[in-house]
């Protein structure tokens, strides 16, 4: 029994065929879980940039909608009244479709401040209220020359889910994904 054991130990270690087959086997089992993760943040990384495309999308729909002076301010009242339909529809626009929800959408009076870049926009007062004469106020370092701007913002979400939750480290990243964009109105 001994030697019997012992020649089919010796067989088994000299032999040659299908050892290609079981290192391919070790091999692929070793760059599955890499592959798996690229091919998650591949889409998690796509699903974002649509995400930003919904926004974009959004306010370009704001502002086809009611960027004349007659439907500004356009959240006010009843300005423009199409406005949130429009702003769903070209959202969903994207790849995403119905996925992509638009979360907020605020209008407000601001002035661009240049110093800073990428230029930001600072906040100068409510659409609700009357419309500031200029730039020239505390905190945000405007001139007298600088007229606010009736900007609209609007913040898209999408809530992604991993392709591979299991090994995938894009399950661990920030759902939903938000984005905003921004468009002057008028």
């Amino acid at each position: 029994m001994f030697s019997k054991t012992r020649n089919l130990w010796r067989c088994y270690r000299t032999e040659q065929r299908g050892a290609a087959a079981v290192e391919f086997a070790i091999v692929v089992t070793l760059l599955t879980v890499p592959v798996l993760n690229v091919v998650d943040l591949a889409q998690y990384a796509w699903d974002r940039m649509q995400t930003d495309n919904a926004a974009q999308a959004a306010v370009q729909a704001a502002w086809t909608t009611c960027s004349t002076s007659a439907n500004l301010p356009a959240t006010v009242g009843n300005n423009c009244s199409a406005m949130p339909a429009a702003v769903t529809r070209a959202a969903r626009s994207t790849s995403l479709g119905a996925g992509v929800s638009v979360t907020s959408t605020s209008e407000g009076y601001y002035c661009v401040k240049t110093s800073v870049t990428p230029n930001s926009l600072i906040y100068a007062g409510a659409v609700t209220s009357a419309k500031p004469s200029d730039c020239n106020q505390p905190g945000i370092g405007g001139s007298s020359s600088d007229v606010p701007g009736d900007y609209v913002l609007i913040t898209t979400s999408y809530t992604y889910s991993s392709i591979f939750p299991a090994v995938s480290v894009a399950s661990r990243l920030t759902t939903p994904i938000t984005r905003q964009a921004w468009m002057r109105l008028g």
